[in-house]
C-alpha cells in the first residue's frame, strides 16, 4: 500500500473504532441497567433474631444472566475497537515512517488507547470491574470525537525539533502516565459518588432512592479506592521517567534541563499533585474522600495541560498542537 492509502486507511479505522467503542458503551449501560442486582439485606425471622448477627448487613446478589452476557458482549466490542484503535496508530505510523505520535492528534489518540488497554486489563482480572465500563468508555468515545473534530491533521512527517530519538523515549512515557492516569482519575470520581451513596444508606436513607439506581450498581467504594490507588501508583515512577526524560532531552535541543516553560510547569505540577495523592492515601485524616479528591485535581491538571497548554499558551512546546 502506497503512504496515502495507508493514511486513508488509518482515518477509515478511527471511525470503526469510535463506532465500536459507541456500541460497547451501550452494552456497559445494558449491563448497568440489567445486570447487578443491589446487595440484599438480611431479614429478621422467627422471634426477631437475625439469622447470622456477626455477618453484615447486606450480602452481594448473584449477577443475572442476562447482565453477564452484556457485560461480554460490551467486551468483545470494546477489545474489537482496541484491536482497531492500535491500527490507527501502526498504519499511520507506516504512512509517514515514524513513530505516530509527533503531534496533537496523534498523541491524544495515543493516550486514549493506553486509557482502553488500562481499563480492559482491569476488567478481564476482576470482571466485577465491568460494571464501570461505561464511564469509562463513554469519557474515551467523547474525547475520540473531539481529537477527531477538532485535533485532526493530516500524515506528515515530524515537525525539526522533534526529529529525535528522546521521542520514543519522553513522549511514548508521557502517553502511558496521563493514560494511566485517565483511568485512576475516574475511578476516584465513581469513589467519591459510591461512598455518598454508602453513606446515605448507612444513614438510613432506602437502596436505590431518587437518582441513585445507577450508583448502587458499582462495585463498592473500596474496590473503586484500590482501583484508582493502584493504578496510580502504576502511573507515577512512568510519568516521573517521563518529566525526567523530557529535562534531559530539552538541555540536548535547548541547552538548558529547565527553564519553567509553560508545559514543563504544568507536567511538574501535575507531579506534585500525584505525589500529594500518593502521600495523602497514607496519611491520617486524609484517606478516602479527601485523598480521592486530589486524584481528580490531578487528573484535571493532566487534561489543562494537554488541551489549554498545548493548544491557548504560547511556549518552546507550542508545536505540539499544529501539524506540520
Amino acid at each position: 500500500m502506497t503512504a496515502v492509502e495507508l493514511a486513508q486507511l488509518s482515518n477509515t479505522l478511527f471511525s470503526i473504532t469510535v463506532a465500536l467503542y459507541s456500541l460497547g458503551v451501550v452494552a456497559f449501560c445494558a449491563q448497568l441497567a440489567f445486570g447487578r442486582r443491589p446487595a440484599r439485606t438480611r431479614e429478621l425471622v422467627g422471634a426477631g433474631a437475625p439469622v447470622e448477627p456477626a455477618a453484615p448487613a447486606t450480602e452481594p446478589a448473584a449477577e443475572p444472566v442476562r447482565g453477564r452476557r452484556w457485560g461480554l458482549i460490551a467486551m468483545g466490542l470494546t477489545v474489537a475497537g482496541l484491536v482497531t484503535h492500535v491500527g490507527i496508530l501502526v498504519t499511520r505510523g507506516l504512512a509517514v515512517d515514524r513513530l505516530p505520535w509527533g503531534n496533537m492528534y496523534e498523541f491524544a489518540t495515543a493516550v486514549v488507547l493506553v486509557a482502553v488497554a488500562a481499563f480492559t486489563v482491569l476488567a478481564v482480572r476482576a470482571p466485577a470491574l465491568r460494571h464501570i465500563g461505561a464511564f469509562v468508555m463513554g469519557p474515551a468515545v467523547l474525547a475520540l470525537v473531539l481529537i477527531g473534530l477538532k485535533l485532526y491533521t493530516d500524515a506528515k512527517p515530524l515537525v525539526a525539533a522533534l526529529r529525535s530519538y528522546w521521542l520514543a523515549i519522553h513522549v511514548t512515557t508521557a502517553i502511558l502516565g496521563f493514560g494511566i492516569f485517565f483511568v485512576s482519575g475516574i475511578a476516584s470520581v465513581l469513589y467519591l459518588l459510591r461512598t455518598r451513596y454508602e453513606a446515605k444508606v448507612a444513614a438510613g436513607a432506602p437502596a436505590g432512592g431518587s437518582g441513585m439506581q445507577i450508583v448502587e450498581r458499582l462495585p463498592a467504594a473500596a474496590a473503586l479506592d484500590r482501583v484508582a490507588h493502584r493504578t496510580a501508583v502504576f502511573g507515577f515512577p512512568i510519568w516521573t521517567f517521563a518529566v525526567i526524560a523530557g529535562a534531559i532531552w530539552a538541555e540536548s535541543a535547548w541547552g538548558r534541563f529547565w527553564g519553567w516553560d509553560p508545559k514543563e510547569t504544568w507536567a511538574f505540577i501535575a507531579w506534585v499533585v500525584y505525589a500529594g495523592y500518593l502521600h495523602a492515601r497514607t496519611t491520617a485524616g486524609w484517606r478516602g474522600r479527601p485523598a480521592a479528591w486530589v486524584n481528580v485535581v490531578g487528573l484535571a491538571v493532566m487534561i489543562f495541560n494537554l488541551l489549554y497548554v498545548n493548544l491557548v499558551s504560547t511556549g518552546l512546546h507550542s508545536y505540539a498542537g499544529v501539524g506540520k
